[in-house]
Protein backbone atom coordinates (compact mmCIF):
# COMPACT_ATOMS: atom_id res chain seq x y z
CA UNK A 1 0.00 0.00 0.00
CA UNK A 2 1.34 3.44 -0.75
CA UNK A 3 0.30 7.32 0.54
CA UNK A 4 0.32 9.81 -2.24
CA UNK A 5 3.63 8.01 -3.08
CA UNK A 6 4.68 7.04 0.38
CA UNK A 7 4.84 3.29 0.43
CA UNK A 8 3.70 2.06 3.99
CA UNK A 9 7.04 0.22 5.10
CA UNK A 10 7.95 4.07 4.80
CA UNK A 11 5.77 6.34 6.80
CA UNK A 12 6.62 7.46 10.07
CA UNK A 13 5.92 5.46 13.22
CA UNK A 14 6.22 6.91 16.56
CA UNK A 15 8.81 4.73 17.47
CA UNK A 16 11.15 6.19 15.08
CA UNK A 17 11.14 9.76 16.51
CA UNK A 18 13.74 8.59 19.10
CA UNK A 19 16.30 7.80 16.25
CA UNK A 20 18.10 10.38 15.59
CA UNK A 21 18.85 11.58 19.57
CA UNK A 22 19.65 7.55 20.64
CA UNK A 23 22.14 8.06 17.64
CA UNK A 24 23.44 10.85 18.59
CA UNK A 25 24.79 8.98 22.39
CA UNK A 26 28.45 8.72 21.84
CA UNK A 27 31.86 8.95 23.73
CA UNK A 28 32.98 12.20 21.49
CA UNK A 29 33.72 15.40 23.14
CA UNK A 30 34.12 17.76 20.45
CA UNK A 31 33.24 21.31 19.67
CA UNK A 32 31.18 22.21 16.95
CA UNK A 33 30.67 26.49 15.83
CA UNK A 34 28.13 27.81 13.01
CA UNK A 35 29.56 31.37 12.41
CA UNK A 36 27.42 34.14 10.78
CA UNK A 37 28.28 37.23 9.61
CA UNK A 38 27.05 40.21 7.91
CA UNK A 39 28.25 40.80 4.42
CA UNK A 40 28.02 44.81 3.64
CA UNK A 41 29.76 46.96 1.40
CA UNK A 42 33.27 48.74 2.53
CA UNK A 43 32.10 52.21 1.57
CA UNK A 44 28.19 52.60 2.65
CA UNK A 45 28.11 50.13 5.18
CA UNK A 46 24.85 48.65 3.63
CA UNK A 47 23.69 45.10 3.58
CA UNK A 48 25.28 43.74 -0.21
CA UNK A 49 22.48 41.91 -2.16
CA UNK A 50 22.30 38.57 -3.33
CA UNK A 51 21.98 39.58 -6.91
CA UNK A 52 24.09 41.67 -8.92
CA UNK A 53 27.62 42.29 -10.17
CA UNK A 54 29.20 42.41 -6.75
CA UNK A 55 26.43 40.57 -4.83
CA UNK A 56 27.03 37.45 -2.84
CA UNK A 57 25.96 35.01 -5.15
CA UNK A 58 28.68 36.52 -7.57
CA UNK A 59 30.71 36.00 -5.08
CA UNK A 60 30.04 32.41 -4.02
CA UNK A 61 30.73 31.75 -7.82
CA UNK A 62 34.15 33.08 -7.34
CA UNK A 63 35.02 31.37 -4.53
CA UNK A 64 33.98 27.79 -5.42
CA UNK A 65 35.95 28.31 -8.15
CA UNK A 66 39.14 29.92 -6.82
CA UNK A 67 39.09 27.19 -3.78
CA UNK A 68 37.68 24.19 -5.25
CA UNK A 69 33.72 24.19 -3.14
CA UNK A 70 30.72 22.88 -4.87
CA UNK A 71 27.75 24.27 -5.35
CA UNK A 72 24.61 24.17 -3.07
CA UNK A 73 21.91 24.97 -5.20
CA UNK A 74 17.89 25.69 -4.49
CA UNK A 75 15.78 25.65 -7.72
CA UNK A 76 19.06 26.02 -10.06
CA UNK A 77 19.95 29.24 -7.35
CA UNK A 78 23.54 28.85 -5.75
CA UNK A 79 22.26 29.25 -1.98
CA UNK A 80 25.59 28.25 -0.26
CA UNK A 81 28.70 26.18 -1.14
CA UNK A 82 30.39 23.01 0.39
CA UNK A 83 33.75 21.34 1.36
CA UNK A 84 33.32 18.05 2.47
CA UNK A 85 32.34 18.53 6.05
CA UNK A 86 32.19 22.34 5.93
CA UNK A 87 29.54 24.36 4.51
CA UNK A 88 28.55 28.42 3.64
CA UNK A 89 25.33 28.65 3.23
CA UNK A 90 23.20 32.31 3.34
CA UNK A 91 20.22 33.43 5.74
CA UNK A 92 17.23 34.65 4.40
CA UNK A 93 19.39 38.26 4.43
CA UNK A 94 22.40 36.95 2.80
CA UNK A 95 24.24 36.31 6.87
CA UNK A 96 27.30 34.37 5.66
CA UNK A 97 26.86 31.51 7.88
CA UNK A 98 30.16 29.27 8.48
CA UNK A 99 29.55 25.85 9.51
CA UNK A 100 32.52 24.00 10.78
CA UNK A 101 33.10 20.20 10.96
CA UNK A 102 33.41 19.40 14.96
CA UNK A 103 36.82 19.63 16.22
CA UNK A 104 38.51 18.34 19.21
CA UNK A 105 39.63 21.82 20.52
CA UNK A 106 39.11 25.43 20.02
CA UNK A 107 42.36 25.62 18.21
CA UNK A 108 41.50 23.48 15.58
CA UNK A 109 38.05 25.30 14.84
CA UNK A 110 39.85 28.74 14.78
CA UNK A 111 42.67 27.25 12.23
CA UNK A 112 39.96 25.94 9.76
CA UNK A 113 38.17 29.53 10.55
CA UNK A 114 41.57 31.36 9.58
CA UNK A 115 42.01 28.98 6.53
CA UNK A 116 38.59 29.20 5.41
CA UNK A 117 38.91 33.06 5.42
CA UNK A 118 42.01 33.73 4.28
CA UNK A 119 41.19 32.35 1.16
CA UNK A 120 38.02 34.41 0.93
CA UNK A 121 40.12 37.58 1.61
CA UNK A 122 41.09 38.24 -2.15
CA UNK A 123 37.78 38.00 -3.09
CA UNK A 124 36.05 40.05 -0.70
CA UNK A 125 38.54 42.74 -1.21
CA UNK A 126 38.12 42.42 -4.77
CA UNK A 127 34.12 42.45 -4.04
CA UNK A 128 34.61 45.48 -1.69
CA UNK A 129 32.63 43.85 1.01
CA UNK A 130 33.29 42.97 4.57
CA UNK A 131 31.96 40.41 6.66
CA UNK A 132 30.75 42.04 9.87
CA UNK A 133 30.70 40.94 13.21
CA UNK A 134 27.61 42.45 14.94
CA UNK A 135 24.57 40.81 16.19
CA UNK A 136 22.61 43.00 13.57
CA UNK A 137 22.72 45.37 10.63
CA UNK A 138 23.76 48.13 11.98
CA UNK A 139 22.59 50.46 9.02
CA UNK A 140 20.29 48.40 6.58
CA UNK A 141 16.70 47.39 8.29
CA UNK A 142 15.00 44.59 6.43
CA UNK A 143 12.51 46.72 4.60
CA UNK A 144 16.17 47.08 2.27
CA UNK A 145 17.10 43.76 2.34
CA UNK A 146 15.60 41.05 -0.09
CA UNK A 147 15.38 37.34 1.08
CA UNK A 148 17.43 35.36 -0.76
CA UNK A 149 16.07 33.12 -3.36
CA UNK A 150 15.32 30.06 -1.18
CA UNK A 151 12.10 28.71 -1.43
CA UNK A 152 12.07 27.19 2.14
CA UNK A 153 12.84 30.88 3.09
CA UNK A 154 10.41 32.66 1.88
CA UNK A 155 7.46 30.27 3.21
CA UNK A 156 9.18 30.77 6.55
CA UNK A 157 9.16 34.57 6.53
CA UNK A 158 5.26 34.17 5.60
CA UNK A 159 4.53 31.99 8.43
CA UNK A 160 6.16 33.39 10.94
CA UNK A 161 4.49 35.74 13.30
CA UNK A 162 5.78 38.32 16.20
CA UNK A 163 6.81 41.85 15.42
CA UNK A 164 10.48 41.57 15.34
CA UNK A 165 10.42 38.02 12.73
CA UNK A 166 11.46 39.91 10.18
CA UNK A 167 14.19 41.68 11.60
CA UNK A 168 15.50 38.15 13.16
CA UNK A 169 15.15 36.75 9.63
CA UNK A 170 16.87 39.26 7.70
CA UNK A 171 18.75 41.51 10.06
CA UNK A 172 20.66 39.12 12.63
CA UNK A 173 24.10 37.20 12.51
CA UNK A 174 24.98 35.14 15.55
CA UNK A 175 27.12 32.35 16.93
CA UNK A 176 25.72 28.94 17.60
CA UNK A 177 27.93 26.15 19.32
CA UNK A 178 27.54 22.17 19.90
CA UNK A 179 28.43 20.29 22.47
CA UNK A 180 27.96 15.91 22.32
CA UNK A 181 26.48 13.85 24.51
CA UNK A 182 27.00 10.41 26.26
CA UNK A 183 23.55 9.06 27.00
CA UNK A 184 20.61 10.29 27.45
CA UNK A 185 20.97 11.62 30.78
CA UNK A 186 24.30 12.83 29.91
CA UNK A 187 22.66 14.77 27.23
CA UNK A 188 19.22 15.56 29.40
CA UNK A 189 21.99 17.34 32.09
CA UNK A 190 23.64 19.12 29.09
CA UNK A 191 20.57 20.44 27.85
CA UNK A 192 18.89 21.81 31.25
CA UNK A 193 21.85 23.39 32.16
CA UNK A 194 22.60 24.82 28.92
CA UNK A 195 18.86 26.50 28.77
CA UNK A 196 19.77 28.12 32.47
CA UNK A 197 22.98 29.31 31.25
CA UNK A 198 21.74 30.89 28.03
CA UNK A 199 20.43 34.01 29.21
CA UNK A 200 24.47 34.68 30.61
CA UNK A 201 25.61 33.80 27.89
CA UNK A 202 23.23 35.83 26.11
CA UNK A 203 24.94 38.88 28.16
CA UNK A 204 28.13 38.45 28.00
CA UNK A 205 28.11 38.70 23.81
CA UNK A 206 25.86 41.34 23.56
CA UNK A 207 26.76 42.88 20.59
CA UNK A 208 23.88 44.43 18.57
CA UNK A 209 22.74 47.86 20.27
CA UNK A 210 22.98 50.10 16.74
CA UNK A 211 20.23 49.59 14.49
CA UNK A 212 19.51 51.70 11.42
CA UNK A 213 22.01 54.20 12.50
CA UNK A 214 20.67 54.92 15.38
CA UNK A 215 21.46 53.33 19.92
CA UNK A 216 17.92 51.32 20.00
CA UNK A 217 18.26 51.10 23.88
CA UNK A 218 19.18 47.39 23.95
CA UNK A 219 22.69 46.03 24.23
CA UNK A 220 21.52 43.09 22.24
CA UNK A 221 18.70 43.86 19.49
CA UNK A 222 19.14 40.68 18.09
CA UNK A 223 18.35 38.94 21.54
CA UNK A 224 15.21 40.83 21.82
CA UNK A 225 14.30 40.46 17.93
CA UNK A 226 14.16 36.44 18.75
CA UNK A 227 12.05 37.51 21.81
CA UNK A 228 9.22 38.82 19.52
CA UNK A 229 9.42 35.97 17.04
CA UNK A 230 6.95 33.02 17.52
CA UNK A 231 6.88 31.97 20.55
CA UNK A 232 5.23 28.71 19.45
CA UNK A 233 8.39 27.62 18.21
CA UNK A 234 10.80 29.98 19.89
CA UNK A 235 12.51 30.64 23.51
CA UNK A 236 13.07 27.25 25.49
CA UNK A 237 12.25 24.08 24.60
CA UNK A 238 10.71 22.75 27.55
CA UNK A 239 10.88 24.02 31.50
CA UNK A 240 13.82 22.16 31.70
CA UNK A 241 12.78 19.54 34.79
CA UNK A 242 15.30 17.53 36.21
CA UNK A 243 13.52 13.85 35.65
CA UNK A 244 12.91 15.17 31.91
CA UNK A 245 14.05 12.90 29.17
CA UNK A 246 14.14 12.42 25.26
CA UNK A 247 10.33 11.86 25.44
CA UNK A 248 9.89 15.45 26.72
CA UNK A 249 11.50 17.08 23.98
CA UNK A 250 10.23 14.57 21.20
CA UNK A 251 6.46 15.58 23.17
CA UNK A 252 7.45 19.41 22.40
CA UNK A 253 8.17 19.04 19.26
CA UNK A 254 5.11 16.55 18.70
CA UNK A 255 2.87 19.84 19.70
CA UNK A 256 4.60 22.36 17.54
CA UNK A 257 2.28 23.75 13.98
CA UNK A 258 3.85 22.45 11.04
CA UNK A 259 4.88 25.30 8.41
CA UNK A 260 5.38 23.00 5.41
CA UNK A 261 6.32 19.63 4.33
CA UNK A 262 8.47 18.94 1.19
CA UNK A 263 7.48 16.29 -1.81
CA UNK A 264 9.57 15.58 -4.44
CA UNK A 265 11.11 19.30 -4.21
CA UNK A 266 7.78 20.95 -4.11
CA UNK A 267 6.92 22.61 -1.33
CA UNK A 268 3.71 21.78 0.44
CA UNK A 269 2.60 24.57 2.74
CA UNK A 270 0.18 23.67 6.09
CA UNK A 271 0.43 27.36 7.39
CA UNK A 272 0.38 26.10 11.10
CA UNK A 273 -2.97 24.00 10.43
CA UNK A 274 -1.61 20.87 12.39
CA UNK A 275 0.53 19.83 14.67
CA UNK A 276 3.30 17.22 14.05
CA UNK A 277 1.38 15.07 16.39
CA UNK A 278 -1.88 15.59 14.09
CA UNK A 279 -0.07 14.91 10.97
CA UNK A 280 1.41 11.59 12.27
CA UNK A 281 -2.65 10.78 13.29
CA UNK A 282 -4.16 11.73 10.00
CA UNK A 283 -2.04 12.87 7.75
CA UNK A 284 -2.51 16.10 5.63
CA UNK A 285 -4.93 15.50 2.43
CA UNK A 286 -3.18 12.93 0.85
CA UNK A 287 0.04 13.16 2.52
CA UNK A 288 1.46 11.21 5.36
CA UNK A 289 4.76 11.44 7.31
CA UNK A 290 7.89 9.91 6.34
CA UNK A 291 11.23 10.80 8.73
CA UNK A 292 12.39 13.83 6.44
CA UNK A 293 9.50 15.29 6.97
CA UNK A 294 10.24 14.50 10.87
CA UNK A 295 13.87 16.30 10.52
CA UNK A 296 12.62 18.99 8.60
CA UNK A 297 10.06 20.33 11.40
CA UNK A 298 12.96 19.59 13.94
CA UNK A 299 14.99 21.90 11.93
CA UNK A 300 12.50 24.45 12.06
CA UNK A 301 11.49 24.50 15.60
CA UNK A 302 14.35 27.32 17.11
CA UNK A 303 14.21 27.43 20.66
CA UNK A 304 17.48 28.67 22.82
CA UNK A 305 18.90 25.75 23.07
CA UNK A 306 17.82 23.09 20.36
CA UNK A 307 18.44 19.11 20.69
CA UNK A 308 19.74 17.32 17.79
CA UNK A 309 22.36 14.25 17.75
CA UNK A 310 24.30 16.86 19.69
CA UNK A 311 22.72 19.82 21.85
CA UNK A 312 23.05 23.26 19.92
CA UNK A 313 23.26 26.35 21.99
CA UNK A 314 21.81 29.23 19.79
CA UNK A 315 21.42 32.59 21.54
CA UNK A 316 24.79 34.64 20.84
CA UNK A 317 25.19 37.72 19.05
CA UNK A 318 28.33 37.25 16.19
CA UNK A 319 31.08 38.97 17.75
CA UNK A 320 35.20 39.50 16.83
CA UNK A 321 38.05 40.85 18.15
CA UNK A 322 38.47 37.07 19.60
CA UNK A 323 35.19 37.20 21.35
CA UNK A 324 33.94 34.89 18.96
CA UNK A 325 36.39 31.95 19.70
CA UNK A 326 35.97 32.54 23.32
CA UNK A 327 31.94 31.33 23.01
CA UNK A 328 32.82 27.80 22.36
CA UNK A 329 35.72 27.82 24.79
CA UNK A 330 33.44 28.70 27.54
CA UNK A 331 30.99 25.78 26.73
CA UNK A 332 33.96 23.80 26.21
CA UNK A 333 35.49 24.07 29.43
CA UNK A 334 32.12 23.75 31.49
CA UNK A 335 30.52 21.06 29.65
CA UNK A 336 33.18 18.44 29.13
CA UNK A 337 35.16 18.87 32.44
CA UNK A 338 33.13 16.74 35.32
CA UNK A 339 34.46 18.82 38.05
CA UNK A 340 33.39 22.23 36.06
CA UNK A 341 29.98 21.25 35.23
CA UNK A 342 29.28 20.43 38.97
CA UNK A 343 30.28 23.98 40.16
CA UNK A 344 28.46 25.37 37.36
CA UNK A 345 25.59 23.89 38.06
CA UNK A 346 25.51 24.95 41.41
CA UNK A 347 25.84 28.27 40.87
CA UNK A 348 23.35 28.82 38.56
CA UNK A 349 20.88 25.44 39.98
CA UNK A 350 19.79 27.87 42.67
CA UNK A 351 17.55 30.00 40.59
CA UNK A 352 14.19 29.08 39.34
CA UNK A 353 12.45 28.79 36.31
CA UNK A 354 10.48 32.06 35.99
CA UNK A 355 13.76 34.17 37.21
CA UNK A 356 15.36 32.18 34.04
CA UNK A 357 12.72 33.56 31.64
CA UNK A 358 12.58 37.10 33.02
CA UNK A 359 16.72 37.20 32.73
CA UNK A 360 15.81 36.67 29.03
CA UNK A 361 14.30 40.18 28.68
CA UNK A 362 16.73 41.98 30.95
CA UNK A 363 19.90 40.79 29.07
CA UNK A 364 18.50 41.55 25.78
CA UNK A 365 18.44 45.33 27.56
CA UNK A 366 21.27 45.92 29.78
CA UNK A 367 23.21 42.59 29.00
CA UNK A 368 25.82 42.37 31.77
CA UNK A 369 24.38 44.89 33.89
CA UNK A 370 21.12 42.77 34.50
CA UNK A 371 20.34 41.68 37.53
CA UNK A 372 18.73 38.40 38.35
CA UNK A 373 16.08 38.48 41.09
CA UNK A 374 18.04 41.40 43.28
CA UNK A 375 21.70 39.96 42.36
CA UNK A 376 23.74 41.63 39.52
CA UNK A 377 24.71 38.81 37.16
CA UNK A 378 28.29 40.09 36.61
CA UNK A 379 29.51 38.69 39.33
CA UNK A 380 28.30 35.23 37.98
CA UNK A 381 29.52 35.71 34.36
CA UNK A 382 32.71 36.24 35.85
CA UNK A 383 32.76 33.34 37.65
CA UNK A 384 31.13 31.34 34.70
CA UNK A 385 33.90 32.15 32.33
CA UNK A 386 36.92 31.73 35.38
CA UNK A 387 35.21 28.42 35.63
CA UNK A 388 36.05 27.59 32.46
CA UNK A 389 38.91 28.86 32.51
CA UNK A 390 40.88 26.70 34.99
CA UNK A 391 39.02 23.63 33.34
CA UNK A 392 40.54 23.75 29.89
CA UNK A 393 44.21 25.21 31.66
CA UNK A 394 44.11 22.00 33.70
CA UNK A 395 43.02 20.25 30.63
CA UNK A 396 46.52 21.03 28.63
CA UNK A 397 45.92 22.03 25.27
CA UNK A 398 45.75 25.23 25.56
CA UNK A 399 42.14 26.58 24.88
CA UNK A 400 42.05 28.26 28.12
CA UNK A 401 43.42 31.77 26.09
CA UNK A 402 40.53 31.94 23.98
CA UNK A 403 38.64 33.11 27.11
CA UNK A 404 40.93 35.94 28.20
CA UNK A 405 39.38 38.37 26.04
CA UNK A 406 36.12 37.56 27.78
CA UNK A 407 37.48 37.65 30.93
CA UNK A 408 39.38 40.96 30.32
CA UNK A 409 36.27 42.15 29.17
CA UNK A 410 34.15 41.36 32.20
CA UNK A 411 36.83 42.51 34.50
CA UNK A 412 36.26 46.35 32.58
CA UNK A 413 32.34 44.99 34.10
CA UNK A 414 31.74 45.48 29.62
CA UNK A 415 29.98 43.57 27.24
CA UNK A 416 30.52 43.73 23.50
CA UNK A 417 28.23 46.45 22.71
CA UNK A 418 30.07 48.69 24.76
CA UNK A 419 33.56 48.55 23.64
Amino acid sequence: MSYCGVKSEERLEYSQLLDEFLLGCKQDKKIGMEYERIPVSKSTQEVIPYGGEFGICELLREFAKSDNWDYILDNNEIIGLKKIHDTITLEPGCQFELSLEPQNTVRDLKSRITEIDNALKPILEEFEINLLNKGVSPKTTYKNIKIIPKGRYHTMAGYLWGILSDVMMRETAGIQVGVDYSSEEDSMRKFRFANIMMPFATAMFANSKIRGGVDTGYKSFRALAWLNTDNERCGFATDFKRDMGFKDYINTLLETPMIFINRNNRIINLEGKLTFKQFMDKGFEEFYPVMDDWKLHSNLFFPEVRLRNFIEIRNHDCVGGGLEYSIPALYRGVMYSKAAFEEAETLLNKFTINEIKELRYMAARAAVHAKIGKTPILGICKDLAEISYYALKAEGKGDEEFLLPLIEMLKKGKCPAEL
